[in-house]
């Protein structure tokens, strides 16, 4: 039976890339899903299930890490091969031996190297879930490379004609609307011209988590999250009468709280 796998790359030309030439040297991989962020990563995960993932480290909003931390609960399945621009990941990913690593751009042999690695660990059982457990702790201690700009304090939008300067920590949680995003606040419903994907590059991760494709929250906002039956949360907010929905992979996300 042939292997599948998804694809995690927020560059479209890199992902293109990785495609080709996954095509080219293994032609037997069935790609199930190509995504352009962790988000839709999470999601493609649990509805196949593949035995591979590709995962780009960096992504904004949910990275690469975040996905595969969930990975057992959501995917378990899944073995991972991080994809990233950032060598100073390699030596420690090798290490451990929990998982694979290739350094963009891509070259054939490191893929066929790859290809190899992973076809020989999956005849012994696959990678050892602890050990990518401990190797992912690693990872996430790790500073973004290279320096990022400084986490937006403030953005402006718009309610009808007035446009509205809103710090920050006025918002609750953002809202995905076609190319848009609506953000809300305490009082008010305002439409920022950005997309939710481009907002989530610019925010600091550690006070924004997604919980759903379409959503973006505030934790500070946050009252109390509970789990349905169906493994889907629902979080309540301190200063809304609504509450919001948690998709199921995104629950993984939420451990410890």
């Amino acid at each position: 039976m042939p292997l599948d796998a998804l694809i995690a790359e927020d560059e479209p030309l890199l992902r293109q890339a990785l495609l080709d030439q996954l095509a080219r040297l293994w032609p037997e991989l069935v790609i199930v899903a190509a995504c352009e962020d962790g988000a839709a990563a999470l999601e493609a995960l649990e509805t196949h299930q593949p035995a591979l993932a590709f995962l780009d480290i960096r992504m904004p909003g949910v990275s690469g890490i975040d996905v595969a931390r969930a990975l057992q609960s959501v995917s378990p399945r899944t073995e991972v091969v991080f994809v990233t621009a950032y060598d100073q990941y390699a030596i420690s990913a090798f290490e451990q031996g929990a998982v694979d690593y290739l350094l963009k751009p891509v070259s054939d042999e490191r893929l066929l190297a790859t290809r190899q690695r992973v076809l020989a660990r999956r005849s012994v059982g696959g990678a050892d879930p602890v050990v990518l457990e401990r190797l992912l702790q690693q990872l996430a201690r790790q500073p973004a490379t290279p320096p990022s700009a400084p986490p937006l304090a403030w953005i402006t939008a718009s309610n009808g004609r007035e446009t509205r300067l809103v710090m920050l920590d006025e918002v609750l949680y953002f809202r995905a609307d076609n190319k848009y995003t609506v953000v809300v606040t305490a009082d008010a419903e305002l439409l920022l011209r950005s997309s939710l994907r481009e907002l989530a590059a610019a925010l600091d991760p550690n006070g924004f988590r997604q919980v759903h494709r379409a959503t973006l929250v505030n934790m500070k906002a946050v009252a109390a999250v509970s789990r349905e039956d169906s493994g889907r949360g629902v979080l309540r907010l301190k200063n809304r009468s609504e509450t919001l929905l948690v998709s199921q992979p995104f629950m993984s996300l939420f451990r410890g709280m």
